[in-house]
This record gives C-alpha cells, sequence and structure tokens, in this order.
C-alpha cells in the first residue's frame, strides 16, 4: 500500500513540475517545446517497455507453471500464451506509434 501512494505521490510531484511550461510564453514554449517533446516520447517508451516487459514474464511464467502442473494441455496453454504475449506486444507498439506522433 506505501508503494502505491509513493508512486501516485511522485507522478503528482512530476505532473507539478511540468505546469510551468504549459504556463510560458508562445515565442519561450517554442524554444523548449522540442525538449520536452523528446523528453516525453522517451517516456512514453519507457513505461510501455517496462509495462509489456512485465505483463509478458507475468504471462510466460503463468503458463510454464500450468504446463508442468498439466502437462496433457500444454499444447492449449502454449497456443493462449502466444496469442496473449502477442496482444500485449502489441500495446508496446500502439506507445511506439505515440511516440512517433508526439516527435
Amino acid at each position: 500500500m506505501k508503494k502505491h501512494v509513493l508512486i501516485v505521490v511522485a507522478g503528482l510531484m512530476l505532473l507539478a513540475m511540468a505546469t510551468p511550461v504549459l504556463a510560458a510564453e508562445p515565442e519561450a514554449a517554442a524554444s523548449g517545446g522540442k525538449m520536452w517533446q523528446y523528453i516525453s516520447a522517451a517516456f512514453v517508451l519507457g513505461v510501455a517497455a517496462v509495462a509489456g516487459a512485465f505483463g509478458q514474464s507475468k504471462a510466460v511464467v503463468a503458463a510454464c507453471t500450468s504446463m508442468g502442473r498439466n502437462p496433457g494441455a500444454a499444447g492449449a496453454i502454449r497456443i493462449t500464451m502466444i496469442v496473449g504475449v502477442a496482444f500485449i506486444e502489441s500495446l508496446v507498439i500502439y506507445a511506439l506509434l505515440i511516440a512517433f506522433m508526439i516527435l
């Protein structure tokens, strides 16, 4: 529980630090705007890669455990795992497309 609160507080602090950029004059924002685009694109890709890797690892661990407990159903479990991992990876690819749109 404390970990979740810490993550939420850190996210709110990050958002609070970004508000002066939004309040800047258009000329000032134009000069530093590219920097924030690169930072936000890198942040999107980093979060998506970490979340995708975590989700894929949990899916593979659960599938391997299930195949170990019930070897007769290994074929169906393997197919389901591959489809699930493909869906998880597609979310990371969508994040890559969003990062390209930011840039």
